[in-house]
């Protein structure tokens, strides 16, 4: 019996090694080859991916050298896509990728932000992430800190297939660590061998009043980098509205409410001053900021390119309601404080 159990094990080793001979052995682990458990992401061999030395710098008080020894390992299940503007994206395979967080990876360092005396809050930060090849990608604080579910961005140590039951496709490895951004639709931001991440927060100074009240905004103004180029009075009628049922609960205040947000997801409102395109599924990073100064760093790819359906809505409120005309929320955030009240810019690009 033991037998029968170990052949069909070593042909799919054989199979896996010969249809793309990674650089790297198969790290030695249990493989479910026969489905004798739930588990379907344990079937195939696992194989190591080497990580190369990564730095953390920019706005923190302890810069240095990772430790990945002393950080716990996460898994992510992502099925990887890339852009293709010619017609239809193109799938590169699916997989699990196990590997150190970037909420672990920067859970320790001191934040030294740059515009503390202005904006004390950590909702404007975002990281930088380069490659040895000099490719960058972005990050905000917000979507490594603050999501429902963490632990989602992984420098990957290892790799195993998800293969089919049917087709038996054995996808190709990719043969060094990488980044991998397991909510992210298309898989830009999943550049390989990171060497260096800069913590930065938002370049742009605002005029900031605490406590104002009542605080009311009637138009946004939309900026690409310094120059204005839209003011919002309204939601064009064309988009639909939608309801997130929601527990808003924030991080020094605790309970908010219970009751559902009603708005437009904010993506198909700024959709055509933010094309969808490499560079910005990349490094797009925008600022939306209320009347009152009180704003946050948000990705491209956090607003544009989800897999997991947790939106951000643009929400208008009743003539003259304290804390409008719009709002915006973000469904997939565990606290409220990312959620803006009197909304009056949006600045697309640094």
């Amino acid at each position: 019996m033991k037998l029968k159990l170990f052949i069909p094990v070593l042909l799919l080793l054989l199979i896996s090694c010969n249809s793309n001979p990674p650089v790297n052995q198969p790290v030695t682990q249990f493989i479910d080859s026969t489905d004798k458990t739930n588990n379907f992401y344990d079937n195939t061999a696992t194989f190591d991916l080497p990580v190369m030395e990564l730095t953390v710098e920019g706005e923190i008080a302890n810069p240095g050298i990772v430790d990945f020894s002393s950080l716990p390992l996460h898994s992510v299940i992502v099925k990887e896509t890339l852009l293709d503007t010619t017609g239809g994206d193109r799938f590169t395979g699916a997989f699990r990728y196990d590997g150190y967080s970037l909420f672990d990876i920067l859970e320790k360092r001191i934040i030294r932000k740059a515009n503390a005396e202005e904006f004390n809050s950590i909702i404007d930060l975002y990281i930088e992430i380069e490659n040895e090849a000099g490719e960058k990608v972005v990050f905000s604080w917000g979507e490594i800190y603050y999501p429902n579910n963490l632990h989602k961005i992984l420098i990957a140590s290892s790799v195993s297939r998800i293969v089919p039951s049917k087709t038996r496709e054995l996808w190709n490895l990719p043969g060094s660590s990488k980044i991998v951004a397991a909510s992210d639709l298309i898989s830009e931001r999943n550049i390989s061998n990171p060497k260096k991440i800069t913590v930065r927060s938002y370049p742009k100074s605002f005029k900031t009043e605490k406590g104002m009240s009542p605080m009311y905004c009637d138009r946004i103004l939309v900026y690409n980098r310094k120059e204005q180029i839209a003011e919002m009075r309204s939601i064009p009628g064309s988009i639909n509205n939608e309801t997130f049922n929601t527990i808003f609960y924030g991080r020094g205040r605790g309970i908010h409410s219970t009751t559902p947000f009603t708005g437009v997801m904010l993506k198909e409102v700024i959709s055509k001053y933010y094309p969808v395109n490499r560079g910005n599924l990349q490094s797009g990073i925008m600022c939306i900021s209320g009347l009152d100064g009180y704003r946050c760093a948000l990705s491209f790819s956090e607003i544009f390119n989800r897999n997991d359906q947790q939106e951000f809505l643009l929400i208008k409120t009743t003539k003259n309601e304290d804390g409008g005309l719009f709002r915006m929320f973000a469904a997939g955030d565990f606290f409220s404080d990312r959620a803006i009240k009197s909304v009056s810019s949006i600045h697309l690009g640094y």
